[in-house]
């Protein structure tokens, strides 16, 4: 069944009443189930586990991915086939809503972890304890949410930003639940099934689950390893003096490499190819040319006889952060009208005599204005107590919020992309005027503004499609909560146990790289020290990066979005690793190429259908199902359904892996006596 929605037109020129009264008559679907007990405990399992991929991916690349079409997905799958075993009853469109809500929300919980949290730790060596933890990200979750409701009357029902991710879950739970159920069991299991895939090639490439399970032997990590070591193929190369190098520099050094995960591949699909040619641009730039260079120069300077991926971003980062923030920042800036409309928009009041015909089931503007003073007092006494923020500047860390948070919005609203690592360099630079010197309180207290915005920008995301599909705002404000709650109850053992486990080495290492740790703690470090300080050229390469990034978005500007570079990717290509931007970049040219190719087919077979009416023949168009398309345009189609089963199950078997080796292999290392018996237990579960 089509959305009903407002027409561009009527956006412009209806009130806001006339909207919500538009709503209500026409897509309020009233008292159909939503936050049932089943859609409830769905959606805090499904968000604990999504979340961890989140958490997975966040520590790889910086970045935190929606797990909202996946948990949609997985729901309607498994309620399906309840259902057909006849154990219970199908989940309500406004159920599968509620259960995503609930996901989404445990998914972008835990983002300060691997973000403001980490730089904390690089830069004081110690390690917040998990209590301590839970409860910042708690208070956090629960301002975002209420700075959240009171903006969607503005941004949601009345300008109708688009909020693009959450305008596509939108229309895949309504593909799912109101069409045609072969088509929605298809994407289910097609998700599945690569998950299913990936998680299998990450269970090959772990070197000692294959030894000590399997008597076998792994995937390489990297499928140039063949170059290197003790193999024969690596000492025929270096006996002929072939082994690949740029400036005298070892490939692999330089993170040059080609890696057999298939999870940045799926990341990279969904990014898009603009950002995946400019994060290549950049990485060739920064890993074929500027870093061999400054090695030569004695700039990069090699740790325990190695360069790698941390020695070469002490230097590179500077360039990179400075071209994404001075982009981000231009892109709000350069209209500034849009912030002025947006604050003056929420500032207004209504008429007297006017009635909101959403009270009852909107969330009350007066639980925000009582919880938001309460929740951010206890944020500043904590902060305090902590973190030795002073009083005064963690009070004014919750108003800034707010100015922030309309930033993130607008931005998410027409691009959904939140611009997080822009917000939290400016509040870095506010706090570094107001606090000069005081490393700690920039970090943290810059992170109050930065996840709180975020966290706001990334939940109007999330209301969008129950805005679409009718569903209950209220519900939806406890289905936000229920998720941060869920969120953390996995996500945090597992960063404390299993990814850290209490060594503060482990942060910003080639295992753990945290690109987005990186910046905040490099940001922190120059206030304290000041421009004079850095090598000159990284100086230079702060300048240049500025530029760019101006330079770039300029030319977005002139060219009305056609210009083809992204000037965050470029920035980004700075702080990640080569072999990631490789990976990223493939995902995203392989996944462009099959949309080219299906638009192809779609215009012959569309130009067939055409001739043969015209000649008083009947022809079928081409969207009869999966079954009738060639694999290429069922790919092309299926992108977000095979890029979120790869990362999901890629993800989860990671950090599986991950808990193996903490908890069980490094006390066992002879289970391989036992393969015969796994092996014959796989197949009769295969059977």
């Amino acid at each position: 069944m089509a959305i009903k929605q407002l027409t561009p037109e009527q956006v412009q020129t209806m009130s806001l009443e006339e909207k919500d009264e538009w709503w209500l008559r026409n897509v309020y679907r009233g008292d159909m189930p939503q936050l049932t007990w089943r859609s409830g405990i769905t959606g805090m399992v499904l968000g604990a586990l999504l979340a961890l991929t989140n958490l997975y991916i966040g520590v790889k690349t910086g970045w935190s991915l929606g797990v909202g079409i996946t948990s949609v997905i997985l729901s309607f799958a498994l309620f399906k086939i309840i259902a057909r075993l006849r154990l219970g009853r199908e989940m309500t469109l406004l159920e599968n809503n509620a259960m995503q809500s609930i996901a989404t929300s445990a998914g972008y919980t835990n983002s300060a972890l691997f973000s403001s949290f980490a730089a904390y730790t690089m830069i004081t060596r110690q390690i917040v304890p998990m209590h301590e933890v839970v409860i910042w990200l708690l208070v956090i979750a629960v301002i975002g949410v209420c700075f959240a409701f009171p903006m969607k009357k503005r941004f949601i029902n009345d300008e109708q930003l688009p909020f693009p991710e959450g305008m596509a879950a939108g229309v895949v739970m309504d593909m799912l639940h109101e069409s045609d159920e072969k088509e929605g069991l298809f994407k289910a299991k097609l998700l599945m099934v690569c998950g299913a895939i990936a998680a299998a090639i990450e269970l090959w490439r772990d070197e000692m689950v294959m030894r000590v399970l399997f008597a076998a032997r792994s995937l390489p990590e990297f499928w140039d390893d063949l170059c290197y070591g003790d193999g024969a193929i690596a000492v025929w190369l270096k006996d002929h003096g072939l082994t690949p190098r740029i400036g005298g520099v070892e490939l692999k050094e330089l993170t040059i490499q080609w890696d057999s995960s298939v999870i940045l591949l799926a990341t990279g699909g969904l990014t898009g190819i603009r950002a995946g040619t400019s994060m290549l641009i950049g990485g060739v730039l920064n890993y074929f040319i500027l870093a061999p260079w400054m090695i030569s120069k004695g700039v990069i300077l090699p740790h325990e006889g190695h360069y790698g991926f941390r020695q070469i971003t002490l230097w590179a980062l500077w360039g990179g952060v400075a071209c994404m923030t001075t982009s981000s920042l231009y892109s709000f800036f350069s209209k500034p009208k849009v912030i002025l409309d947006a604050i003056r928009g929420f500032a207004r009041k209504r008429g007297k005599g006017r009635v909101d015909v959403l009270a009852d089931i909107e969330l009350p503007l007066n639980v925000s204005l009582i919880t938001v003073p309460l929740a951010g007092a206890v944020l500043v006494i904590v902060g305090h107590a902590w973190f030795g923020i002073a009083y005064w500047l963690g009070a004014i860390a919750v108003p800034l919020v707010f100015v922030f948070s309309l930033i993130a919005v607008n931005s998410t609203g027409l691009t959904s992309i939140t611009p997080v690592g822009a917000l939290g360099k400016l509040t870095q630079l506010t706090f570094g005027a107001l606090a000069p010197r005081n490393i700690v309180t920039n970090v943290m207290s810059a992170g109050i503004t930065a996840e709180v915005s975020s966290n706001a920008a990334n939940l109007l995301m999330d209301i969008k499609p129950g805005y679409m599909l009718g569903a209950k705002p209220r519900q939806q404000a406890v289905a936000h909560l229920l998720g941060a709650v869920s969120g953390l109850s996995l996500s945090v053992p597992i960063w404390y146990y299993v990814f850290i486990q209490g060594d503060i080495n482990r942060y910003c290492s080639d295992k753990l790289p945290m690109p987005a740790a990186v910046p905040w703690k490099a940001v922190a470090e120059l206030l304290m020290t000041g421009l004079e300080n850095l090598h000159p050229t990284a100086r230079v390469a702060v300048a240049v990066g500025a530029v760019v990034g101006i330079v770039v978005e300029v030319s977005k500007q002139v060219t009305k979005g056609r210009f083809p570079l992204s000037a965050v990717g470029l920035g980004l290509a700075f702080v990640l690793s080569f072999h990631d931007i490789w990976a990223m970049f493939l995902g995203s040219f392989v996944f462009w190429l099959l949309e080219r190719k299906s638009k192809r087919w779609e215009d012959v077979e569309a130009a067939k259908a055409e001739q043969e009416t015209e000649k008083g023949e009947y022809r079928k168009a081409p969207d009869a199902g999966p079954a009738k398309k060639p694999w290429f345009a069922i790919a092309s189609e299926n992108c977000e359904a095979i890029c979120a089963g790869v990362i999901a199950g890629g993800a989860l078997m990671g950090i599986g892996i991950q808990v193996l080796d903490v908890f069980f292999f490094p006390e066992v290392k002879e289970l391989h006596a036992f393969a015969p018996v796994i092996k014959k237990a796989l197949e009769v579960l295969a059977h």
